[in-house]
């Protein structure tokens, strides 16, 4: 050992190197000065090499890397024994770590010859933005094939059920005309029973088709989820059977949300019907409801940061695949055997949170139940619960003689034979009707000093809007009825308060309740004279 050590660092019979320069100042500081700074740049390369290898463990050629770092490290290692030998001839250490450098070295320049191929082979910048450009194009191809074929399964779904719906009438229509004919009349209320029972079907699909496509007309208010719910639970275990247990959890939630009320209650029982199916054998349907404040989460774009109110849906029931969750809110799609579903429960679910400002969340695995929540924008206000706001006017709404003449009205409709059937019922109610065929016409009667007792008007309408009429009306007569009809209002009512003497009713609707509405209408206005 002691022989190797005199090996390694003797220095009796040896000359240092500054010795060959004569001991020149400037020679031995320029020798030094440079091969120390050498040594240190050669130190700090690899160093960054190590850093890039371990934060890069993506890289293709992670073992030349550390190959490099060691020839590299051996390099400065040589430079800085230069600098020592300046003054002490350790040309022992020194030779020991040249000779481990030309190891280095030697593998280096090995693997780097063995891999030349592959890094030949790897592609140029000019390459890769072409291979970038050719795979946005595949994915934008692949995007539009997507959309192409959800189209195809929505309007095939469409076309089904409509065609089924039109089976039906133009059926029952043949049976209604050959009845007739016989002088049977007696015999035709089945079909018109089931001519009623296709529109409804019929009125249905659109509802859900335009709450998917987040175009329905709401009709919000501010209301509490928790006494929502509790408004429901006998319907919901009437829904669910004796079979499935209803265990409500609710009391967490302080904060009250703005959404049609109608539509959370047909979402909520469309949850529990899909939970029911999926617990043949029985089991627990859970609904909770919690205030929730919500960060930024860069996995789900869709959930905006705020305070948000949960309601959520869980069960105990089979579950489903990732396969099936990927596909649960696109509209027709359904698991179900064939006629006992239609496919657009979630879709419409989707659609309706959607377009109160929320977003939905599902959980679901084989043999795990299902969870659903639905997030809707919270606010701390107090709240009324649905109907609550109206409750002293629907007693007097009861106690109002409605066979009384309501006065002059205002029929605002640009469909011929809707605006027929609206002035029919409404004459019929005792109402004396100034029909107008558009908007223009209809303001020039607003204009014209009328006195009016009730507005009646489609949304729809061309030029002058129904909104801009109803918006004119109470300008000039604050406390005037005013009764929306619309088929599809688009977002022209998002904006527009729902004030007690407004209401708007969907089409289609009954001339039932076309009467009931403009009754509520005009009970409301009596009491509040």
């Amino acid at each position: 050992m002691s022989a190797l050590s005199e090996w390694l660092f003797g220095v009796d019979n040896l000359t240092p190197h500054g010795f060959c320069l004569l001991w020149e100042p400037g020679l031995i500081w320029l020798f030094a000065i440079s091969d120390g700074l050498i040594a240190l740049a050669y130190f700090s390369i690899p160093l960054a090499l190590v850093i890039i290898g371990q934060r890069r463990a993506d890289l293709v050629f992670r073992p030349l890397l550390w190959l490099f770092a060691a020839f590299i490290l051996l390099c400065g290692a040589t430079h800085w024994l230069d600098v020592v030998t300046l003054w002490k001839p350790v040309y022992g250490v020194q030779g020991i770590v040249k000779a481990a450098t030309a190891l280095a070295s030697l593998g280096t320049s090995i693997a780097l010859w063995w891999w030349l191929p592959s890094f030949l082979a790897l592609p140029s910048p000019d390459q890769l933005r072409r291979a970038n450009a050719a795979l946005l194009e595949s994915e934008e191809r692949l995007a539009h094939a997507q959309k192409m074929e959800a189209i195809g399964q929505l309007t095939g779904g469409i076309a089904h059920d409509f065609n089924n719906v039109l089976q039906v009438v133009i059926g029952s229509l043949g049976v209604i005309e050959r009845q007739l004919a016989r002088g049977r009349a007696e015999e035709i209320g089945p079909s018109v029973a089931a001519i009623r029972k296709a529109a409804s079907s019929a009125s249905n699909l659109i509802d859900r088709l335009l709450a998917f496509s987040r175009r329905q007309t709401l009709l919000p208010r501010v209301i509490e989820p928790d006494r929502l719910v509790v408004g429901l639970e006998d319907m919901l275990r009437r829904t669910l059977g004796s079979g499935v247990e209803l265990d409500l959890r609710l009391g967490r939630c302080r904060r009250s949300v703005v959404c049609d009320p109608s539509q959370l209650e047909s979402a909520l029982l469309n949850l529990a019907i899909n939970a029911r199916d999926a617990m043949p054998a029985g089991g627990v349907l859970e609904i909770a409801t919690a205030d929730r404040r919500l960060d930024a989460d860069p996995d789900d774009p869709d959930a905006t940061p705020g305070d948000y109110v949960e309601i959520r849906v869980k069960d105990n029931g089979a579950g489903m695949s990732r396969e099936v969750l990927a596909h649960v809110f696109e509209p027709f799609f359904t698991t179900k055997p064939t006629g006992r579903g239609t496919g657009l429960g979630l879709s419409q679910i989707y659609g309706f949170v959607k377009q109160s400002g929320g977003f939905v969340r599902i959980d679901s695995a084989p043999g795990k139940g299902t969870s659903v929540r639905l997030y809707l924008p919270g606010r701390d206000q107090p709240s009324l619960a649905p109907g609550e706001a109206f409750a002293a006017l629907e007693v007097v709404e009861q106690k109002q003689d409605y066979a009384a003449p309501c006065g002059k009205t205002l029929l605002v409709e640009d469909q011929l034979e809707v605006r027929m059937q609206i002035a029919d019922a409404l004459e019929e109610m005792g109402c004396d009707v100034i029909e107008a065929d558009d908007g223009n016409a209809g303001l020039k009667v607003l204009e014209s000093g009328e006195s009016l007792r009730l507005l009646v008007t489609d949304v729809g309408l061309p030029g002058v809007s129904g909104r801009h009429l109803a918006e004119a009306a109470r300008a000039a007569h604050p406390d005037l009825p005013i009764l929306l009809i619309t088929g599809y209002a688009g977002k022209s009512l998002d904006s527009l308060d729902l004030a007690s003497n407004i209401e708007v009713l969907r089409k289609p609707f009954t001339l039932e309740e076309l009467a009931a509405r403009v009754k509520i209408l005009l009970a409301r206005a009596a009491a509040a004279e």
